[in-house]
């Protein structure tokens, strides 16, 4: 199961969110999302652990409690949106909207 983490420190580190998960069994992975520009820490990440039941038991017992001094939001998650190859904006798309 794909675990979403929020709301974590700045400094929580992948090994940090790593260990306080493999508490509740075997984590597969476990990455926590970095701004591209400043390499700083964007306060989320995502764990896998390939046992569903471990992996709802931590997020039963990890939601809403503290790490690094900050009180995290543990859900599963949900997939990826897929994103439109055009701008988006107004008009939904390529060309946007009305014709004359």
């Amino acid at each position: 199961m794909n675990i979403f983490v929020a709301k974590l420190s700045y400094d929580t580190s992948s090994e940090t969110l790593e260990s306080v998960f493999s508490e509740f069994g075997e984590v597969s992975s476990c990455k926590i999302i970095f701004d591209r520009d400043t390499g700083r820490s964007k306060g989320f990440g995502f764990v896998e652990m390939p046992d569903d039941d471990q992996a709802q038991s931590a997020i039963d017992a990890l939601n809403d409690t503290e790490l690094d001094g900050r009180v995290i939001v543990v859900k599963q998650a949900r997939p990826r949106e897929n994103r439109s190859s055009y701008g988006g904006g107004y008009g939904g798309g390529y060309g946007g909207g009305r014709r004359y």
